[in-house]
């Protein structure tokens, strides 16, 4: 990009220095046309189940957290939301249920990325909504382990979710990606289109490869893939692309970046990208891993979201500097507005850019953060210096009739713990089209002809809890709002609310664990099905669930306590494991392959017959009930000394849950 713009006289540079001597000139003006359509700033639920627990908090709190995320001039704003194509695997922090679990079987209510997109749109009618698949049923491949063996199944079964969302959600999807941080197939991409046009889906328009720059970049400008990929979208780019990437013509996107935790250095991370992605790479929008950090903090990246909503027991939540540095951007600018192509470098450090909507409206936003203090999780951050410095900006061309800017500023104090986000000043006035102003490090400036700017509140939510150390949930629900029960965090396999028309007892509505293959994974899933709950920090635990085995000789289930670990280290979980199996016997480990028997016997269960687990753990010793009767004690237990509970099945097969409680000391 341009390097900080001289202005074009002597006399003029005097006179926008009288004010601010010393201050380096940047002129900003459309005279020579505009520079590339800015696409919006966006976030990214799912790559997986980052927005679990959202969905169990109770009202008003849940529409607050929402409404910083999604409401106009309020909080984030965003102009993006990015979701997960559910594909019954392990994505990162747990499985996203497919709409079809079995070729035969299609069910658009799953999960609760529609729902979450039907209040992103509620919000704001115009927000732009981006399906992308992570992992993908077993179907698809039949007996495959890539999605591009059968492209004609993979194509359709991706269009059918599209034609989903409109069909039964009335949402329409704007862009589709491929396989998220894997290989692409340029038949499968070329399919897709065809496929989606066939359907009726011509305006949705495709991402590739949401990978690196390289090959798609290559392949974009020497193949016919020129005539279907729409945006070129990179993975964590550090604010760079590639000589290829550019040459296509195409749009740039970092479509996933941040995966910070949102402190201030990951609010000066995202700060400084949002900027330096368009100075340096010529990229027009980012997308923010994760959306919402709404998942147990002790899975794989905890509080890597714009914000964080993890007790919905509680209604806690935290409002982040991510968010206020988002609304930097989002609350002044739309997608549509084009970039200038008078921005780049400070002088002394960090970058300024400047959008317009081609009516006379101009925003201005510039970031000075220090590299420490904007250290992004991925890739690594080459050194840099930053420093005060005076700055006067000359407004040319048709914004030279400007005489007032809304301001807008955000300071990170990194030492006194005195931060302040996104605070409106005083207005601008112009002089001869010129201000000039001093820039401290670790701050954030945005001037502005936009005058509905607000930072948005609400009354403080409820004080921070544990997760209950007595819990219990019967899944009793005759219509649920969701297919998952509330705060079980799937990490491999789905367990979904279940009716069992064939009990007309005790068991009529239960939680089913409902993968029978194993699907075409993203991660490393176990080879076992689990799901887990509660507090991490939890020891000594009584836990007792009804389950039914439903795979006869072959089938088994478990409950358990103290696991240890989760997304894509699931299938290397310790814990205490108190297993029964079809066969008659009962096993009890520790860890969830089985590897590690603590003890075993014969137990005379059978599928097809509910059975009653009661697993204690104290201190060092545990035992295990098996229909109110002891079955097994004094296994020693040294390791782990804290972790979830949990509840899973032997393989993907089916089985049932009920009456599942927690008792915690």
């Amino acid at each position: 990009m341009a390097a900080p713009a001289r202005a074009p006289t002597a006399g003029l540079f005097l006179l926008c220095c009288a004010a601010l001597a010393g201050a380096a000139v940047y002129v900003l003006h459309d005279e020579g046309g505009l520079g590339p359509e800015f696409d919006g700033i966006g976030g990214l639920s799912g790559g997986g189940a980052t927005s679990r627990l959202l969905v169990n908090y109770q009202e008003p709190y849940r529409s607050q957290i929402l409404d910083y995320l999604f409401k106009p001039n309020f909080g984030a704003s965003l102009h993006i939301l990015k979701v997960e194509i559910g594909g019954d695997a392990q994505t990162t922090d747990g499985t996203e249920p497919s709409h079809m679990h079995y070729e035969d079987d299609e069910n658009y209510f799953r999960g609760y990325e529609w729902w979450l997109m039907k209040e992103a749109k509620k919000r704001n009618p115009n927000i732009k909504l981006i399906g992308l698949p992570w992992a993908f049923p077993a179907w698809i491949g039949r007996g495959e382990s890539s999605p591009y063996s059968y492209p004609d199944r993979t194509a359709y079964y991706i269009s059918s979710w599209i034609h989903g969302a409109k069909l039964y959600h009335n949402l329409d999807i704007d862009y589709v990606g491929i396989w998220n941080e894997r290989s692409y197939d340029k038949k499968y991409i070329l399919l897709l289109r065809y496929t989606m046009d066939k359907m009726g889906l011509e305006q949705v328009k495709i991402i590739a490869s949401d990978n690196l720059w390289e090959p798609i970049s290559w392949s974009v400008l020497h193949t016919e893939l020129s005539d279907v990929v729409d945006v070129i979208g990179a993975h964590y780019p550090g604010t760079v692309s590639s000589s290829n990437a550019r040459k296509t013509g195409k749009k740039l996107w970092s479509s996933e970046d941040y995966s910070t935790v949102d402190n201030n250095v990951g609010g000066g991370c995202w700060a400084r990208i949002l900027n330096q992605n368009y100075v340096n790479g010529n990229m027009t929008s980012t997308i923010a891993w994760n959306l919402l950090a709404s998942y147990y903090k002790e899975l794989p990246f905890g509080l890597d979201g714009l914000m964080t909503a993890d007790e919905p027991w509680s209604g806690h939540y935290e409002v982040q500097s991510p968010i206020w540095i988002t609304a930097h951007t989002t609350q002044f600018t739309q997608p549509g507005w084009h970039y200038l192509k008078t921005v780049g470098h400070l002088e002394k450090g960090g970058s300024y850019v400047a959008l317009t909507d081609g009516k006379g409206n101009l925003t201005i936003i510039v970031e000075t953060m220090t590299h420490d203090h904007s250290i992004c999780i991925r890739p690594p951050l080459p050194p840099f210096k930053v420093f005060q410095q005076k700055a006067t900006f000359q407004l040319l061309g048709s914004f030279k009739q400007i005489e007032t800017l809304k301001v807008w500023h955000t300071k990170f104090d990194f030492y006194k713990n005195s931060s302040k986000f996104f605070s409106q000043h005083s207005d601008i006035k112009l002089v001869n089209g010129s201000f000039s102003m001093p820039l401290e490090v670790d701050e954030i400036w945005t001037m502005t002809t936009i005058s509905t700017g607000k930072r948005g509140s609400f009354p403080e939510p409820p004080p921070s809890s544990s997760f209950p150390k007595d819990y219990a949930d019967d899944f009793n629900v005759k219509i649920p709002p969701f297919s998952e029960a509330p705060n079980f965090a799937d990490q491999t396999g789905v367990f979904e609310y279940f009716m069992n028309y064939s009990d007309p007892g005790d068991h009529v509505f239960t939680l089913r664990q409902v993968v029978t293959q194993r699907p075409i994974t993203w991660a490393s899933d176990a080879d076992q099905t689990i799901s887990v709950i509660g507090d991490y920090k939890w020891q000594d635990v009584n836990i007792t669930c009804d389950v039914l085995i439903e795979t006869a000789s072959t089938g088994g289930v478990f409950i358990a306590g103290r696991v240890n670990k989760g997304g894509g280290l699931i299938r290397h979980a310790e814990g205490l494991y108190y297993w029964i199996f079809a066969d008659g016997n009962y096993k009890v480990t520790n860890d969830l392959p089985g590897n590690t028997v603590l003890a075993s016997g014969k137990s005379g269960t059978r599928a097809g017959k509910w059975h009653t687990l009661t697993l204690r753990i104290q201190g060092d010793l545990a035992y295990g009930l098996l229909n109110g009767c002891l079955l097994w004690k004094d296994v020693r237990v040294v390791h782990p000394r804290n972790g979830w509970a949990a509840i899973g099945t032997r393989g993907f097969e089916l089985a049932q849950f009920d009456n599942f409680h927690i008792q915690a000391s």
